[in-house]
């Protein structure tokens, strides 16, 4: 099916593009949202007669979300959930649940304007797109944790407040000896190399 875009779409084109999409994301998404209208012959007539207002009203809305994107970039919002003790939710962390979190922040979203790229089931933070206008996109981070006071930890940690695996917990000890061995070789080698030129030193000296 062919559209004529009234503002730019992720993928497809700019505001007055006529693409050819899907019938179905047309129909379910396209349409219904206002964001393109059925490139008829009709259709693209309407569009150029009323592509002025359109291009100043896109104009004005973005400038607004400039605005407000400026404010919402990279906050941080805590999101309350029950999770085990390695950090496993019960549950999951939906775009509703993420659009509440940023409104208690002070700022108006909708789920739909949350851009979900993954299922988020494990405590911690999770940086998360959000669509304030088609030409304006903003980061904030989620911080999942069991309770307000685990969430301002992990915060300052940057990192989830989990009980660690047998396994993570014997490789990190590995690696932490691993690492001792090597710096207790260098030592050593500094301190053969340093004895060797001390020992040859006064024999320069007495053949000088």
């Amino acid at each position: 099916m062919q559209v004529i875009l009234l503002e730019r779409v992720e993928s497809l084109g700019q505001m007055g593009d006529v693409v050819t999409v899907k019938p179905g994301y047309a129909r379910n998404f396209l349409l219904p949202n206002q964001k393109a209208l059925r490139a008829t012959k009709d259709n693209v007539a309407f569009f150029e007669t009323q592509k002025k207002t359109l291009v100043a009203d896109n104009l004005k809305r973005k400038e607004e979300a400039e605005k407000v994107g400026k404010k919402m970039d990279g906050i941080k919002t805590a999101i309350i959930r029950q999770a085990s003790e390695a950090g496993q939710l019960y549950g999951s962390v939906s775009a509703r649940d993420i659009a509440d979190a940023v409104i208690e922040k002070g700022f108006k979203v909708d789920r739909s304007q949350v851009r979900m790229d993954r299922a988020y089931k494990l405590l911690g933070l999770y940086p998360v797109k959000v669509t304030l206008h088609p030409e304006v996109v903003v980061e904030v981070t989620i911080n999942i944790a069991r309770s307000a006071e685990e969430a301002k930890i992990q915060e300052e940690r940057g990192e989830a407040l989990i009980m660690k695996r047998d396994d993570e917990i014997m490789a990190e000890e590995k690696a932490a000896r691993a690492a001792k061995a090597v710096a207790a070789l260098e030592a050593q080698e500094a301190a053969a190399k340093a004895a060797a030129e001390a020992e040859a030193a006064p024999a320069e000296e007495a053949a000088a």
